[in-house]
């Protein structure tokens, strides 16, 4: 309901400056499957190479899935996760946004985590229960940046989103204003069909009625004043997730970081009403889930909303879909927790789920007093310091948030977009198809992936572990550069050296 008044103001009026790359490998895997032939092909070859890939990888375990070097002397870390979707994000929204994202992951990596280990690793400082020499003797820099660098990248991603929202605030107001003007006239005229929106007085009812539901609900532990926090820290969270998304993609959405943010909120807000104990611990869990829900489906819908903003899509029938899509996958989602939750518990080794500790940790830690607020200001004035300096921090907070394995692996496809752009020699439209290809080829790499994620999510559901089936025949770190490599030759075969390769 919130995406709807924000579809004018994100998708249709910053079209050009935000890209929203899973919506934009949509509509191209839409687009290709309606011509056929060659660029249909492309597709499936990029679904059929990254569902070999990750099978490898995360289903028989042949290879490790990421390769690090740890630079001892100094106490950071450098590497790169091997998974094609996130090379296939990477080359989807350009070296740009990539470029900031290691960024970030490189100053939490080689920056903030030597500095907290020469000036601190004879200490014990909360979260850690130990001093931070054992925690990266036992962890190595993994367990430094679980325990303290995450908690400045919540407070860098809080402050990014609170800048995103005050930069998208006029935009935003008058979104709203026409979309209330348009009710008010709605029977003077008609709109074009590719400008239908739900009409506002059922997203405004809507809206009210859910909040109501949370309110009243017994198995949802909030008061009205609850149900107002959800409100108002949804939208704001809806508006930062859309945004968000639209420039580094759903698969790499901090929705536990916009999570950690409210819980920091609501917790002293609900402390400051008197509500403590397991009573105010509650209530604040419940809101940061419903604000965790928010901020998912935020930015899937917006993806949703791009692809069909491309298309000529009805946005109304889309909404519609939204809505019947959403009832039928919490069934789903609902059923697939219980099951994990029946087959091993969460918290245990086969589902740690460390970002509800880390949440956890965070509520019980204001309630007690003892949450470690300078590193997450530490995080808000880092923030404020890069965008002092005109570099988008959004993109930079999300990679100081990351893993910089994970944000190395995106830059790889942001390297590989950059250079095919940059070559010489090249005229423009040969060029332009063969990047088009690759985006195809990249479409395919996030689809394949995402469904053989979920056949193993299956397996696991029914504990049937793929990897016992060649237990004892798992290679070492330079298998994982053999099928890094792989990747990247089979990306650039799509592309470079395809069916748009260039004529001597």
């Amino acid at each position: 309901m919130f995406m709807v008044p924000l579809r004018n103001a994100l998708i249709v009026k910053e079209h050009a400056t935000l890209p929203y790359p899973e919506g934009t490998a949509c509509a191209d895997v839409l687009l290709a499957g309606e011509e056929g032939g060659s660029n249909a092909s492309t597709v499936f070859k990029g679904m059929g190479f990254a569902a070999i890939f990750k099978f490898i990888v995360d289903g028989l375990k042949l290879v490790p899935s990421e390769i690090n070097y740890t630079f001892k002397s100094l106490g950071g870390q450098i590497g790169t996760q091997i998974y094609p979707a996130l090379i296939g994000v990477g080359y989807i929204v350009g070296p740009r946004i990539s470029s900031y994202m290691f960024v970030g992951g490189l100053f939490g990596w080689c920056v903030l985590i030597p500095i907290i280990l020469l000036f601190g690793s004879d200490i014990v400082m909360y979260p850690g229960t130990t001093t931070i020499a054992q925690i990266f003797a036992e962890s190595g820099p993994s367990g430094i940046w679980g325990s303290y660098v995450r908690y400045i990248g919540a407070g860098a991603i809080a402050t990014g989103g609170l800048i995103s929202l005050i930069k998208s605030f006029p935009l935003i107001c008058r979104t709203f204003a026409q979309a209330m003007k348009g009710l008010k006239n709605s029977g003077a005229h008609s709109t074009a069909r590719t400008d239908q929106d739900l009409p506002m007085n059922v997203i405004l009812i809507s809206i009210a009625a859910v909040a109501l539901v949370i309110w009243l609900f017994p198995a949802i532990p909030v008061n009205l004043a609850g149900a107002i926090m959800i409100v108002v820290f949804g939208f704001f969270f809806a508006t930062v997730s859309a945004r968000m998304v639209g420039l580094v993609g759903s698969s790499n959405n901090p929705v536990s970081g916009m999570a950690i943010a409210t819980l920091l909120i609501a917790t002293l807000l609900l402390k400051s009403m008197g509500m403590t104990g397991i009573e105010g611990m509650t209530g604040a869990i419940a809101i940061g889930s419903v604000i965790c829900v928010i901020a998912a489906l935020a930015g899937d819908t917006s993806q949703d909303l791009k692809t069909g903003y491309l298309l000529g899509a009805t946005p109304k029938k889309q909404q519609i879909g939204e809505l019947i899509g959403i009832l039928a996958s919490s069934l789903a989602i609902g059923g697939v927790l219980y099951l994990l939750h029946k087959a091993w518990g969460y918290g245990t080794a086969e589902i740690p789920a460390p970002q509800a500790t880390l949440m956890k940790m965070i509520v019980e830690g204001i309630m007690g007093g003892d949450l470690p607020w300078s590193l997450v200001f530490i995080g808000v004035f880092i923030a404020i310091g890069i965008e002092i300096v005109g570099v988008p921090v959004m993109p930079f907070a999300v990679g100081l948030y990351l893993p910089v394995q994970l944000n190395a692996c995106i830059m790889i496809g942001g390297i590989i977009n950059l250079l095919m752009n940059r070559r010489k020699n090249v005229d423009q439209k040969t060029k332009d198809a063969q990047l088009n290809d690759g985006t195809l080829y990249c479409a395919g790499m996030i689809a394949g992936e995402g469904l053989v994620g979920i056949a193993l999510a299956i397996l696991a559901v029914f504990t049937i572990d793929p990897s016992s089936i060649l237990k004892g025949f798992s290679q070492g770190v330079i298998g994982s550069i053999v099928v890094l490599a792989l990747i990247i030759l089979t990306l650039l075969k799509s592309s470079l050296w395809g069916k748009n390769r260039v004529k001597k």
